[in-house]
């Protein structure tokens, strides 16, 4: 058997800045994947309908589902003393999802519009 670690119900998320506090979140004062990010509703409370529909399809709306960020870390345990020796968040974790691996090598790639989607013919001359 392999002697599985959880993060569950620890402060562990937190340290790591893959959780933030709803206090965090209000104040749009949350760091995530090494950068800020701002979690809050638009003005007007409005949640975007793709948004909301992301998160009801896991069974939760915004307020819930922000409070939680995808992220991977790895440690190693060495003379008594763990190491932390990798952690990946966002786009980082795509390699664990076996079939973007393919889709990223097909034509029209994922076919996504998202705003961090661009192929390298279409960034902007000014970020590159």
């Amino acid at each position: 058997s392999f002697p599985w670690a959880s993060s569950f119900e620890s402060d562990f998320n937190y340290d790591f800045q893959a959780s933030v506090t709803k206090e965090e979140w209000e104040s749009a004062a949350v760091e995530y994947n090494f950068q800020a990010v701002d979690l809050r509703l638009p003005e007007g409370g409005e949640e975007n309908p793709f948004i909301a529909k992301l998160t009801a399809s896991v069974g939760r709306d915004w307020p819930t589902y922000r409070q939680e960020g995808p992220g991977v870390s790895a440690f190693v345990l060495e003379d008594g003393v763990v190491y932390h020796t990798y952690s990946a968040y966002s786009r980082g974790i795509d390699g664990l999802w076996g079939m973007y691996q393919w889709l990223d090598r097909a034509p029209l790639g994922r076919n996504e519009t998202g705003m961090w989607w661009c192929r390298h013919d279409e960034y902007d001359s000014k970020t590159t």
